[in-house]
Formats: structure tokens, sequence, C-alpha cells
């Protein structure tokens, strides 16, 4: 298993550029860099661009992802880029960036259904909009992968979908089967399945037969009244078993790359840190929509919550108060990637699944 840097969230990405980011991760200790959408690289899809930025990546010894952007067809106004690349044709946008990147052998690609909103609770994700239901979404999505599933057999690629904050790991799994594995995976973000209720090791189970790209991070979980505040941490800071579930992944592909996503420095993104993402955990209506859900699952998940909060409130975790007191610049997202390296590599070292030539820091 290689580690590596998702190529937007690391610190000073647009102003180094794309070949300027791959030198930046190697300088880091990365073996790899996940850039979010082949526009990340080449807004016009400039295949000499692309072929810079293969070709620079493979001199350093760097394994090079990408991903395309939002199959929700509910969701895809609030990329309007993808569509520009199709001309107005969002479905030929997705065709040109699918051609792109198997043209220079880029072929695990990260799709998602949604993207967090700035709203407190359960209007964060689309899974509660009102206008349309999430069912509705859900099949939206299913009928438009159908539409990019030929695409992608022709040219041998993979669709990816994140477990991203709106979507539970049962949905991803039932697109899976309704579309075909042999066309669509997992993006395994390691996080973001605690806002849906899911213990982390009990998800990995679930989809690691199907996972071909990786976000790694940390999550701090507390429970508050009405619910759990949950923030993505570093690695080895937060709740999450990586021991647990790293072998499980491993088990089905041990050629997986592992990608961190960072916090990115708040004045090079204009963050301003306020509340952690508020799940509403015992509210009827985030329940109702959570039918998957087992007892043993939810209880497994509360225990887990539960100890970590007991370590705040002892003093052994910063308090989200705490993180957002302190700065979070260029220096602190750096630290974040290091540190998450060395609790990674240590992990895979020990559980026998490095790269035997892997020097380790």
């Amino acid at each position: 298993m290689r580690i590596g840097i998702d190529g937007r969230k690391i610190p000073e990405a647009k102003l180094r550029g794309p070949v300027g980011t791959l030198e930046h991760a190697k300088s880091l200790g990365m073996e790899g860099v996940f850039f979010r959408t082949i526009l990340d690289v080449s807004p016009g899809l400039d295949r000499g661009v692309i072929r810079e930025v293969r070709q620079h990546a493979d001199e350093l010894g760097l394994y090079l992802e990408a991903g395309l952007g939002k199959v929700n067809p509910y969701a895809l106004p609030e990329t309007p880029e993808v569509r520009a690349a199709g001309g107005g044709d969002t479905l030929l946008g997705f065709r040109r960036m699918m051609e792109a990147c198997a043209e220079f052998g880029i072929n695990e690609l990260w799709i998602s259904t949604a993207g967090a909103k700035p709203f407190r609770g359960r209007f964060a994700t689309d899974r509660f909009r009102t206008d349309v239901t999430w069912e509705d979404q859900l099949e939206a999505t299913r009928r438009f992968m159908l539409q990019l599933k030929p695409i992608a057999l022709e040219l041998g690629i993979h669709l990816n979908l994140e477990t991203h904050e709106e979507i539970t790991t049962f949905e991803i799994l039932r697109l899976i089967e309704a579309v075909g594995d042999d066309v669509v995976g997992v993006v395994f973000d390691t996080a973001n399945v605690l806002i849906r209720g899911e213990h982390p090791i009990m998800a990995a189970k679930r989809i690691a037969p199907y996972v071909r790209q990786t976000h790694l991070k940390d999550a701090y979980a507390e429970l508050t009244d009405g619910g759990v505040y949950q923030k993505a941490v570093m690695c080895g800071a937060g709740l999450i078993d990586f021991p647990a579930v790293l072998a499980e992944l491993n088990k089905f592909n041990p050629g997986l790359n592992l990608t961190f996503e960072c916090d990115s420095p708040r004045l090079e993104w204009g963050i301003v840190p306020g509340e952690p993402h508020f799940i509403e955990l015992y509210n009827p209506l985030w329940i109702e929509k959570h039918p998957d859900l087992t007892r043993e699952e939810f209880a497994a998940y509360f225990e887990l919550v539960r100890g970590y909060t007991e370590r705040i409130r002892a003093g052994e975790v910063k308090t989200w108060q705490q993180y957002n007191a302190e700065p979070f610049e260029y220096a602190e997202s750096i630290q974040w990637i290091e540190s998450s390296r060395r609790h990674i590599d240590r992990i895979c070292r020990e559980l026998g699944i490095a790269r035997e030539d892997k020097a380790y820091v």
C-alpha cells in the first residue's frame, strides 16, 4: 500500500499548480497525488498539460489518481464546469473527462452524489432536501450512472463513489449492484461514515470488496445535547481504529493507494472556523432517514463516540473549541500531513502490508 495526498487540499495547491503540487507532495514523503477531478489538472482538458503531469508523476515515482464530479443530477448545477466541459452537454462533459483520464492511464476515478452545505444539522447534506426526496436523488443517480456505464466499459475505467457526507454505505452498495461492479467501486472516506451513524469498522467490512480509492482522515466525535459534533482531525488524533480498517481493506485490495485528505490552511481558503458538523442523532426525522442501521451498529457507534467523549471531558483530547482557537495555516497543515503519514506508515509496517522498498520515518 502506497501513501499519498489529496491534490486539492494539500497546502499551496493553487499557487504551485499540478506539477508543483507533485513536487511538493514528493518533498513531504508522499508516494502519490489524488487530484479531486481531472479539471484540477487542466480546466480545459489540455492533453499537453495532462501529459506533462503524467510524465512528471512517473519520473517522481508517484501514483496519479483523479476524479470527475457529482453524478447526482440534482446536484450537478453546483459544478457548472462539468457541463461546460461538454459545451453545454453534461453527458458529453463526463465523456470528455473520462477520455482524457483513460488516455493517460488514470483509470480509477472519484465521483460523489453531492456536496456539504453551510447549514447546521441535517440540512448540511442534500439527504434532507425538501424540494426533492433523497430516494428520488438516488434513483436519478442510478439512471445517470447507467448512462456512464457504456463509456466506462469502452475506456476500461472504474467510477468510484465516495462515502460522502450525504450517502450511506448501504446505498452505495445498492448502486453498485444496480449499475455493476465492473464499472463502479468505492472511494472510502474513513471519517465521513460517522456522519451517517455508521461504525467505521463495520462500514469497512461492508464495502471493502469494492474499495478502489481512499480518503484517509481521522474523526473527532463528541456527544452533546441533541446529537454529536463531528470534525476531521489528523490520523491518530481521533477515534478511528486504522489497524482494523486497513487490515480489512488489504484483504481485498493489497495494492490499494492510501490518500490523505488534510485540512487546508485557513487564510489560503478563506476559512473561518465554526461549529463542527452537527449530527442530529436523536431526531426522529434523522432516524427515519437511516432505515438500514441496525440496533447493533447504532449501539457500537454510540459506545465508540461515548468513549471518545470521555477522553475529551478528561482533557486527553482537545475540544473543538480549542482546535478552532489555535492557528491553522501552512505550518499546521504540513504538520497534519507529516503526523498522519507517520501514523499510517507505522500501522502498515506493523500489519505487514507496507511496500518493502519504503523507507519509514
